[in-house]
């Protein structure tokens, strides 16, 4: 008996219609110099396809040649593939800048006319690492349920609040690892007064002082609150450099529950005992509470609003592990940058179309009753 297969249904036309609509693939692509002399590869398409079959797609590149040959396209060799992804990294991540140039801001997220942001970063390894070799920066809006800006850097790429142009509106939300007192002036002088901010304190993270000048003992300032899990706040200001002038810093606190305050602590003492350290006491006592840091004002802005904004970020973390789970972008097969750089800037192109076709879901979800 004969058995007869096909190819699936070819749907790259579809997945080319969700890229923006003055997105030339060809004359990018001689622009980046990912094609020069267009021999075998002379398409910008073809280049784009051939980079998402070997990154998303997850084929070797053994898998990958094959794959084009089945689809009739000229034969290309392992190395001649390598060759042409490894110079079209330029071309793959000036495709993310164009699609994430296109992104409109989300509707307005628990305050009007507010537009809510997440900054976070997730670490990806090479084969046979046991450390961070690249990090993904993005920032997520809340509104849209998609990334608002990618960016992809080696270990030393550091995590910053301003990492991402923000708009008029905007409050951008950071853990720990972006209350940095700079990147915060930073952020709100290139938004030119603009945008704000909330970000999760460390209990020694920022030189805090009073208006006045005196310093403020932050964790003397926990041990005076009362025994209830009502939000109590501060006005203070942040020290940012010799020449700079100090950041105001509205400080919100919030007592844990005993269990989540139980929690936190059992987690500094097991990661101080695997160092074989003794933990700060002053962490003990930080572990008992929610420490933010903002600079919304207190007119209109509750307390107990801005911890529950805060609490939004985690939708961050989840498109992360998205990226993860479903399209594998820790799964880095490659050990050189450029072959690195180009593997995971087509994961992001993915990502973003991915983003683009949950719109359709989302504007068209719930359908029910007028």
């Amino acid at each position: 008996m004969q058995i007869t297969a096909s190819l699936p249904l070819d749907q790259f036309d579809d997945l080319l219609g969700r890229l923006p609509a003055d997105l030339d693939l060809d004359a990018l692509a001689h622009e980046t110099k990912a094609i020069q002399r267009g021999r075998k590869v002379d398409h910008g398409a073809y280049l784009l396809r051939l980079a998402l079959a070997r990154g998303p797609g997850g084929l070797s590149l053994s898998g990958t040649a094959a794959w084009a040959t089945m689809l009739g396209f000229a034969p290309l060799s392992d190395p001649a593939i390598k060759y042409r992804l490894d110079k079209a990294v330029d071309f793959l991540a000036a495709i993310v800048n164009r699609q994430l140039a296109a992104c409109a801001p989300g509707a307005a997220v628990h305050w009007p006319g507010r537009v809510l942001r997440a900054s976070d970063g997730t670490c990806i390894s090479k084969p046979g690492s046991t450390g961070t070799d690249w990090r993904v920066h993005a920032v997520y809006d809340l509104g849209r349920a998609g990334f608002s800006h990618l960016d992809l850097t080696d270990k030393r790429g550091a995590e910053a609040i301003d990492r991402g142009a923000a708009v008029s509106g905007e409050v951008r939300i950071g853990d720990r690892n972006f209350a940095n007192a700079a990147d915060l002036q930073r952020f709100r002088e290139q938004s030119g007064g603009q945008a704000d901010y909330i970000v999760r304190l460390r209990w020694g993270g920022m030189s805090l002082r009073r208006p006045v000048g005196q310093d403020f003992d932050l964790i003397g300032h926990l041990g005076t609150l009362p025994h209830d899990t009502a939000p109590h706040e501060v006005m203070l200001e942040a020290k940012v450099g010799p020449l700079n002038p100090p950041l105001p810093v509205r400080v919100i606190i919030q007592r844990k529950s005993p269990a989540a305050a139980a929690a936190t602590r059992k987690k500094l003492l097991d990661a101080a005992s695997r160092k074989q350290k003794t933990p700060d006491a002053r962490s003990l006592v930080a572990a008992e509470f929610m420490i933010l840091g903002t600079s919304l004002p207190q007119d209109g802005y509750a307390a107990d609003d801005i911890l529950a904004v805060y609490r939004l970020r985690w939708q961050i973390e989840l498109a992360f592990k998205r990226l993860k789970s479903l399209l594998h972008i820790d799964k880095l097969p490659t050990f050189t940058q450029a072959a690195s750089r180009s593997w995971l800037y087509a994961h992001l192109i993915m990502a973003l179309l991915c983003d683009d076709l949950s719109q359709d879901v989302l504007e068209s979800f719930p359908s029910g009753p007028d």
